[in-house]
C-alpha cells in the first residue's frame, strides 16, 4: 500500500494503561491508532502506561492500521522517560502533542535520529493552540513530518469560544491547519467528536471535515467508527463520477481534444487527477488490488 493511497478515515485514541483496550484495538476496523500517554491517562498512571504500551508494541501486529504514539508534551515530568521507552520498541510514529514552533518537531526529530531503532519513525503534530495554529505551515515543513492532528477541545478552551454545530470559532483554525499540512504533502486529521453516542451528530462534523478536506477524523470511542469510515469513504455516487469522468476524458483526448464534457459540466485533467485518486482510494478500501 503506497503512503499516498493509504486511508486515514478513522483515527482511534487508545489509552496506553489499558491492557484489553490495546489488545482489541488491533482487531478495530479502523485505520489508524493513536496509543496515547498523554490525556488519557491519569497523572498516577503514567509510569504503567508507559510500560504497559512499550510491552505491547514489542510484539503488537496492528496489520493494515498506521500506529502512533503521544508521548507526553515536552517539558513534562515524563517526556523524556516515555520517548526512552517507546523508541526502544522502533515506533511507525510519534505524535508529539502542544506542538506551538517547529522548533519543537526539529528537536524531537534529533532525538529520533540518536536512536538506532527510529531510522523509519515519523513525527505527527498535535496543532491545539493559538500559536501552534499561526505557526503551522513551518511546523508542516520541519524534518520528519508525516502528519498533523487537530486538537479542537484545547483550541476552543484556548480561544475562549463556544462549540456550536457549525463550528463557527474553529473555521480559521482548521482551514490553516489543513492549508499547512496540504503545502507540504502531510496528512491531516479532524478534531474529536466529543459526544460519543451522538451519531447522527458525529455524522454531520464528519460531513463537514470531509468537504473542507481532512483525510479523516480522531475518535474517542470505537463505536464512532462505522459512521467515520463511511463518511470518509469515496461513496458509491463519486466513484461512479470517477469511472466516467476518466473514460469521457480519455475519449476526448482520442479525439484529439483537451477536455471534455459530461453532463453538462467541464472535464479537465485536473478533474482526473483527483478522479484517479477517488478510485486508488476506493480500491485500497475495498481490499482491491491497484
Amino acid at each position: 500500500m503506497t503512503t499516498e493511497n493509504r486511508p486515514f478515515r478513522s483515527v482511534l485514541y487508545i489509552p496506553g494503561d489499558k491492557q484489553r483496550a490495546l489488545e482489541k484495538a488491533q482487531t478495530l476496523d479502523c485505520d489508524a491508532i493513536i496509543f496515547d500517554l498523554e490525556d488519557a491517562v491519569g497523572i498516577d498512571s503514567k509510569a504503567v502506561a508507559r510500560d504497559t504500551l512499550a510491552a505491547m508494541l514489542a510484539s503488537a501486529d496492528c496489520g493494515r492500521r498506521a500506529t502512533m504514539v503521544r508521548v507526553n508534551g515536552q517539558g513534562s515530568d515524563w517526556y523524556e522517560a516515555d520517548l526512552a521507552a517507546i523508541c526502544a520498541t522502533g515506533p511507525e510514529a510519534i505524535l508529539l502533542p502542544k506542538v506551538d514552533h517547529a522548533a519543537d518537531v526539529v528537536a524531537l526529530a534529533a532525538v529520533l535520529d540518536s536512536h538506532e531503532n527510529c531510522a523509519h519513525t515519523r513525527i505527527w503534530a498535535m496543532m491545539e493552540s493559538p500559536l501552534g495554529i499561526l505557526n503551522a505551515a513551518e511546523i508542516a515543513a520541519a524534518p520528519r513530518m508525516a502528519g498533523m492532528v487537530v486538537g479542537s477541545n484545547d483550541l476552543l478552551k484556548d480561544l475562549g469560544a463556544t462549540q456550536t454545530p457549525d463550528r463557527l470559532a474553529l473555521q480559521t483554525s482548521l482551514a490553516m491547519c489543513l492549508l499547512a499540512a496540504r503545502a507540504n504533502g502531510l496528512i491531516c486529521i479532524d478534531g474529536v467528536y466529543n459526544a460519543f453516542k451522538d451519531a447522527e451528530g458525529l455524522r454531520v462534523e464528519c460531513e463537514q471535515g470531509q468537504v473542507l478536506g481532512f483525510d479523516g477524523k480522531s475518535l474517542i470511542h470505537p463505536a464512532q467508527l462505522e459512521v467515520c469510515n463511511a463518511v470518509f469513504s469515496p461513496s458509491p455516487e463519486a466513484i461512479d463520477l470517477a469511472r466516467r469522468q476518466i473514460a469521457a476524458f480519455e475519449e476526448a483526448e482520442a479525439s484529439g481534444k483537451g477536455i471534455a464534457v459530461l453532463d453538462g459540466r467541464i472535464v479537465e485533467n485536473l478533474h482526473i487527477v483527483t478522479a484517479r485518486k477517488v478510485l486508488a482510494k476506493a480500491a485500497v478500501i475495498s481490499g482491491v488490488a491497484d
